[in-house]
């Protein structure tokens, strides 16, 4: 498990094949703008957050593609940890507009080609 600062394609390309094959899997603070990835499970990374004294209500997982870069496709929204009816949010993936902007572009601030 790793929070990034930064992080290149390449190296996030080495992550997925070691993991899933073609996935990584990240959770991300909107409020703090903290991104932690390379774990099996969207919960471990969430439990590291937690323990950290972030909020839960700030984390979302995701799932980013390497090999999509670039597209609409790079940035998945599907989590277990996403389902969240005090937040009204009713799916695995984040159904508020507004954050997965945000997530959007604290990812693309984190990524160097």
């Amino acid at each position: 498990m790793k929070q990034v600062k930064k992080i290149t394609i390449a190296e996030l390309k080495k992550m997925a094949k070691r993991m899933f094959g073609n996935l990584v899997k990240g959770v991300i603070d909107v409020e703090k703008e903290i991104l932690v990835i390379d774990a099996e499970m969207h919960a471990d990374e969430e439990k590291f957050l937690l323990e950290n004294g972030l909020k839960q209500k700030n984390l979302w997982g995701i799932n980013l593609y390497p090999e999509k870069f670039g597209s609409d496709d790079f940035v998945e929204f599907d989590s277990m940890i996403n389902l969240r009816l005090s937040q009204n949010n009713r799916s695995r993936g984040v159904d508020n507009e507004k954050i997965r902007a945000k997530i959007i572009k604290i990812v693309n601030s984190k990524i160097e080609k």
